[in-house]
């Protein structure tokens, strides 16, 4: 069942992330039902392990979220039987919270103490608004120096778009595009250097994925098996690469706030909001499907509350 679960998500080109998570999940709600089949389940036992994990478990909204997507994918894409709207599922609240964001002196301070590839993937991803997994998937053909564009290809809800590429790093990011020719270069002499392609480009051109312009912009170190298909190739680095680079840089500077790339990502936002930027722009930047989920970085700009003088600095 379970490898009729990911032929499933396959079809239908969901990350490899998506999969891994989706299938732990429906693992997770097998076990909680004493191994039984999930043809022998249904509502009522979806209800109580969304329920446990909520109450008992202390998930967060997303993390319960992301077990309801699992649980729905295999009832209705897997089994082919549809749930009834499950109203007694105790969902977790999920809070409204203010996005931590970093001054311009603190961006500069974490990126001064960082360097070599996670330097230029945080100055990257704070230079353009990227998410992580954007930035990560970037292919060489996707920066445009003459344009000073760059073209994030299936961001989230499978949406492309173009971002800002920040001058300050066309040098290095060409250091880094030349560095990314000759490892290439050393793959195909070695019998590999072919690329994974999305969906069926493969096929439609099969002298692309070993085509410069399809290489990753920051791939990794080591070549590995693609578990989808078990062929050897090189992928892009490991996410955890720029999270450790950032962290050790926070710590060095005795940065007291968290960070991730994400918080660079609001950074962003709300450095652009200060600088008088339209906020259509900005989500158009940020590749937000709705305008409101962009207007929460007016919320964080270094003027107070809305804009407002205390009255305890005005009897000073």
């Amino acid at each position: 069942m379970l490898d009729e679960v990911r032929r499933c998500i396959r079809v239908r080109h969901y990350s490899l992330r998506t999969e891994k998570a989706y299938v732990d999940w429906i693992k997770r709600f097998i076990l909680a039902n004493h191994r039984r089949h999930p043809r022998e389940l249904g509502g009522r036992e979806v209800e109580a392990f969304l329920s446990m994990l909520a109450l008992r478990g202390g998930v967060s909204p997303s993390t319960q979220n992301q077990a309801l997507a699992a649980l729905l994918f295999l009832y209705r894409e897997v089994l082919g039987s549809d749930l009834p709207w499950m109203e007694k599922v105790v969902r977790a609240k999920r809070p409204v919270r203010v996005p931590t964001v970093l001054s311009v002196d603190e961006v500069r301070s974490l990126l001064a103490a960082m360097e070599g590839r996670a330097w230029l993937m945080a100055s990257l991803v704070y230079g353009s608004g990227m998410r992580l997994m954007e930035c990560l998937r970037l292919r060489v053909k996707d920066v445009d120096f003459g344009c000073g564009e760059l073209t994030i290809r299936e961001g989230k809800g499978a949406r492309d778009r173009r971002t800002v590429l920040p001058a300050s790093l066309v040098q290095p990011l060409q250091r880094e595009i030349g560095r990314v020719q000759a490892l290439h270069a050393a793959d195909l002499r070695e019998g590999f250097g072919r690329v994974w392609l999305p969906h069926a480009l493969a096929r439609k051109y099969p002298n692309a994925a070993s085509e410069p312009g399809w290489q990753y912009l920051f791939p990794s170190e080591r070549r590995s098996r693609d578990p989808r298909d078990g062929v050897e190739r090189r992928h892009h680095l490991d996410d955890q690469v720029l999270s450790r680079g950032m962290k050790q840089a926070a710590r060095r500077i005795g940065l007291a706030k968290p960070v991730s790339a994400h918080t660079l990502r609001h950074s962003f936002a709300t450095h652009l909001l200060e600088a008088g930027y339209d906020i259509r722009t900005i989500q158009e930047l940020l590749g937000h499907k709705d305008v409101a989920t962009t207007q929460i970085y007016t919320h964080v700009l270094n003027r107070g509350g809305s804009g407002v003088l205390s009255p305890l600095d005005r009897s000073r």
